[in-house]
């Protein structure tokens, strides 16, 4: 019989005590709650495997506590008690999501029989949810939304490069996805199973840097009241992002080059050094190489870093992820079925995108949320993007014309084969069938 942590809701103390007894006469651990809303306290602070509440309450109703359950607690099986004569309660408590009913005077064999059953539906819930980020995990490169042939290589060279231990630079502009990116790495590799660690270079000073980095001893400086683990010895057995390396101090430097060469760390104040397995992925959203000309990024480090270069090409680059970008997002924060119009999305993909991806989602939020279910037009958009003086339409329309004329050729050399084609015109065969579909090219 399976066995479980149970929430019991009930403010009748002696009905309480006697189902309390029930339930851990048979194995299960009680906590008591008097109220919805005490209750509710109670689930923010300790695990739970089941919640089982009477509807009839104080403050917070059975009904309350489980709208407030379904937001905090998604997951979370809820088991109604209802007196005889108000099964209508139990009927809508179902419709809000509770797995199961007892009716009052609840009998010992129900009692026990509703909430193994309960206790399995939680169980069921809490493994598809593994499941499905296991999946997740598994297939990091289907979260990226994409058609076009530059990002198809960014992500190609990731699938290359995530086995090996070779550290990687990540240069973009913000809001590329440098992250992300880097995020893909770790879950692709064998070290997926291992933590993964950032941390903004830029967004501490040299001192908290430096402590952050390799980790200090209690008493090392002045504040030091405890010994702190650095951010590599947390990435132990994983992955280290250092994002906006190019932002690092050259006396920080000279200390990263060193880790990085002897795969050791040396906590500041500490007595010897410790031994660590990281691999190290850095970004960065300026040029490296103009850096080192001008004196500012040493130039070992500079070749120890850039071993792999990745460079994430801005969204002004690729206008054709524009739509795709778009209704992703718009789906994701206003439900499907928005429509944008022409002349709306010609602006969009004659915006330069100067916050790219991010300024995009951005974008996409305050849509949703200021103009839920309007279609999208140029008088939504912001006076930036309606002002834009980038590339006009008609300049993309002209590209496109000749992106497809390409397709076509690629397609009569290959006599129709559209995994040849794709490898003629060197992009994935799933953004030659995108484009098949956008240029409307039908198999001859």
């Amino acid at each position: 019989m399976r066995k479980g942590r149970i929430l019991l809701v009930e403010d009748d103390p002696n009905l309480h005590r006697v189902l309390a007894y029930h339930l851990e006469k048979h194995g299960h651990r009680v906590t008591a709650a008097f109220d919805g809303r005490s209750a509710l306290e109670q689930v923010e602070t300790s695990p739970f495997d089941l919640v089982l509440t009477d509807v009839k309450m104080p403050h917070m109703d059975g009904m309350e506590l489980l709208a407030a359950l379904a937001e905090r607690a998604p997951g979370l099986p809820v088991v109604v008690m209802t007196a005889y004569g108000t099964i209508a309660d139990a009927v809508e408590a179902m419709r809000r999501g509770a797995v199961d009913y007892l009716t009052k005077p609840v009998d010992q064999e129900t009692l026990l029989l509703v909430v193994e059953k309960a206790l399995r539906v939680g169980d069921l819930a809490r493994e598809n949810r593994r499941l499905r980020n296991d999946l997740a995990e598994k297939r990091p490169l289907e979260t990226f939304v994409f058609a076009s042939p530059s990002m198809g290589e960014v992500l190609e060279t990731v699938r290359r490069v995530a086995a090996s231990d070779a550290t990687v630079l990540i240069t973009g502009e913000s809001g590329t996805g440098k992250e992300l990116v880097a995020r893909s790495l770790h879950a692709l590799s064998p070290r997926s199973a291992g933590p993964f660690v950032a941390l903004n270079c830029a967004a501490l000073p040299r001192e908290l840097l430096e402590s952050e980095l390799f980790g200090h001893e209690k008493g090392a400086f002045t504040g030091a009241v405890e010994k702190r683990t650095g951010k590599f010895l947390q990435a132990d057995g994983g992955t280290l992002l250092l994002d906006e390396v190019g932002d690092m101090d050259l006396g920080l430097q000279a200390k990263l080059l060193r880790v990085l060469q002897e795969r050791t760390v040396d906590p500041v104040g500490g007595k010897r050094p410790v031994p660590v397995d990281v691999r190290v992925l850095a970004a960065t959203n300026r040029d490296l190489r103009k850096e080192v000309e001008a004196g500012s990024f040493r130039m070992d480090l500079y070749y120890r870093l850039n071993v792999i270069p990745l460079r994430i090409p801005p969204l002004r680059e690729r206008p054709e992820d524009i739509p795709l970008l778009l209704a992703h997002f718009l789906r994701e924060y206003a439900g499907a079925g928005v429509e944008v119009t022409d002349p709306a999305m010609a602006l969009l993909q004659r915006y330069p995108w100067p916050g790219n991806v991010r300024e995009l989602q951005n974008l996409c939020k305050r849509l949703a949320i200021l103009h839920r279910g309007d279609p999208i037009t140029p008088a939504l958009l912001p006076p930036e993007i309606r002002e834009s003086t980038n590339a006009p339409a008609e300049d993309l329309r002209g590209l496109w014309a000749l992106e497809r004329q390409a397709i076509l050729e690629a397609l009569r050399a290959a006599k129709g084969n559209r995994s040849a084609a794709a490898r003629a015109l060197h992009i994935p065969r799933h953004v030659l069938l995108y484009r098949l579909k956008k240029f409307g090219i039908e198999p001859e």
